[in-house]
């Protein structure tokens, strides 16, 4: 059961900082790109809301990732 914990917070850290990574590349790919157009603004409020969900995404994630090491741990302490 110890290993499977382990791998399960191995997991969820995993992804979640494949979820950052891959933000981090757009941003940067976006920026290279150069953000000065006709609709530029409208573009960056776009990119900001799009940037925001993405942040509001990563904070629900990191929520369930806390419960379900909460549920893990509780179940480890109940096999000892």
């Amino acid at each position: 059961m110890k290993v499977f914990c382990g791998l399960g917070f191995m997991f969820m850290g995993g992804l979640l900082l494949l979820a950052v990574v891959c933000g981090l590349f757009v941003m940067v790919v976006k920026m290279m790109r150069g953000g000065s157009s006709a609709g530029g603004s409208s573009d960056q409020s776009e990119e900001t809301r799009m940037i925001q969900e993405i942040y509001q995404g990563l904070s629900r994630m990191e929520e369930r990732v806390d419960a379900l090491e909460t549920i893990l741990m509780e179940r480890q302490k109940k096999e000892l």
